[in-house]
This record gives structure tokens, sequence and C-alpha cells, in this order.
């Protein structure tokens, strides 16, 4: 039912033209874009070109596709990341190992209303989709939190969460790992913004010193109108891995696009 509105709403706003989207200007929705728990529905298409791989400097690129979809009048925000990897040969300078959907994550997240500083809590869970050669072959489960503020143009924000396994393939290793997605934006005005958000993971089950992955960097972006009148959410950012595992990636290139759903969409005026 969801799925039908949103195509619904879309085709409606390509065919009729501007309605009230134009309501909520491109700095508003830029600033919303930068919050992980706004109550309004989106759809990030994000890639990630991880650079530098082995002794032939192999690239393993992961398009992430992640909708965000709120309910209960946005106290509850669900987020779903579907990866689709393309895995290199990594013994060849050229040829490929696999390619195909990774190991998908969900998580919910209960986001009381509030003033000031925004929170949210809930359970993230990894489904083992990515079989043998792309993904863990686990279950896994644990905690996730998100805390930000916006003061003025900025956005100041933290996810955090840890998985753990219990259940899969027993000759498989057990999962324990942890993700930070720090995020600093400043808004310009025009919808325009630079903004950092590094991902640090840390993989408990490594060896010690290998544990941690450490991204430095930054970017820019922009919230637009496609034809005037669907929002989207352009950018992107250059990361150097100033931590990381002897076998591991030294350069991360982010892009994303991001379509943005507010309220106003589905409503007539």
């Amino acid at each position: 039912m969801k799925i039908n509105i949103i195509l619904i709403a879309l085709t409606s706003l390509l065919l009729f033209g501007p309605g009230s989207l134009y309501a909520q200007d491109s700095e508003e929705l830029s600033r919303q874009a930068a919050n992980p728990l706004a109550d309004l529905m989106s759809f990030p298409f994000q890639n990630n070109l991880n650079m530098n791989y082995g002794q032939f400097d192999r690239n393993l690129n992961s398009l992430n596709i992640q909708p965000v979809l709120p309910f209960a009048d946005g106290r509850i925000i669900t987020r779903t990341i579907l990866p689709i990897l393309w895995i290199p040969d990594y013994s060849q300078e050229s040829g490929m190992t696999s390619s195909g959907l990774g190991d998908i994550s969900f998580t919910a997240f209960y986001a009381p209303a509030n003033q000031g500083v925004t929170w949210g809590v809930g359970p993230v869970l990894d489904l083992p989709t990515g079989g043998e050669k792309r993904g863990a072959q686990k279950w896994a489960l644990g905690p996730s939190a998100v805390v930000l503020v916006q003061p003025g143009n900025w956005t100041f924000g933290a996810l955090l969460n840890n998985v753990w396994s219990f259940a899969g393939d027993e000759n498989r290793q057990d999962v324990n790992k942890m993700l930070l997605n720090l995020f600093i934006v400043y808004q310009l005005g025009d919808g325009w913004y630079v903004n950092s958000t590094p991902i640090i993971t840390a993989n408990w089950k490594a060896e010690s010193g290998q544990q941690w992955t450490v991204p430095l960097g930054a970017g820019f972006g922009k919230l637009t109108f496609v034809g005037g009148k669907l929002p989207l959410n352009i950018q992107t950012q250059l990361y150097y891995n100033v931590v990381g595992p002897d076998f591991g990636p030294e350069w991360q290139w982010r892009v994303q696009a991001q379509v943005l759903l507010p309220k106003s969409i589905l409503s007539k005026k």
C-alpha cells in the first residue's frame, strides 16, 4: 500500500505540475535532508567506490539503496539498506569475484516529539541475503541510536549501532561489529551545503590492530527540484582512511542522489 501511494504521488507530480511542494523551499528541504529522523519519505541511492584494495589496487563498488519511511506521524522511522556489490578478484589485476545483492540491514527508530535535541532508538537487524561470496551468512541483531542538533545553519549528529550474530551458517565466523556515522552539515543557502559524514567501523572479531576503519574527508551537495517539481538532494564526498586494516581500501568516493517526498506531496491545496 505504501509503495502504491508513492507511485501515485510521483506520477501525479510529474504529470500535473508543481503543487504544494513550493511551500517548502530548497533551504528547508535541505535542512530536513540532513536529519535522518525527519518526518518525510526519502529514497537515497548512495554509491561508494572503495579504492586500492590489495597489491593490485583493486576497487570494490557498493550501491546502497536506502529507503527511509516514517510511520505513526513520524514517531517511527524505518531505514532499510539494500547493498548492490561489485567485488573484484583481489588476486588479479582484472576480473570479478562476484556481483549482486549483499546482506540487507533494517533499522526501526522510535523518535519521540521533542525540541532542541532530536534522538531516536531502536533495533537493527542484518539479514544474510548476500550468500557465500557477498555476505556473512549470519543473522545479526543489535541496538541502534541516533542523536542530533540543528542550531542555525548547522547540523551535528551521530548514529551508532552494534550487531551480534545469533543464527546462520555454523561454519562462518560469528559477527560482532560496530558502526558509527558522524555527520556535520552547514547550509550555505539556496539549497547548497558542505558536509562531512564519515562512517567509522570496528570489527571486534578481527585481530588486534586490524579492527578499525576510520575515514577522514568532506564534500558538498545541493537540494534542487527536477523539472522544478521533484525534490532531489545530490552530494559527493571523498574520504581517506587514516586508520584501517592491512587489507582494506585507502580511499572512498561517495556519490548520492536522494529523492525526497515531503508530506505536502500527498496533499491537495
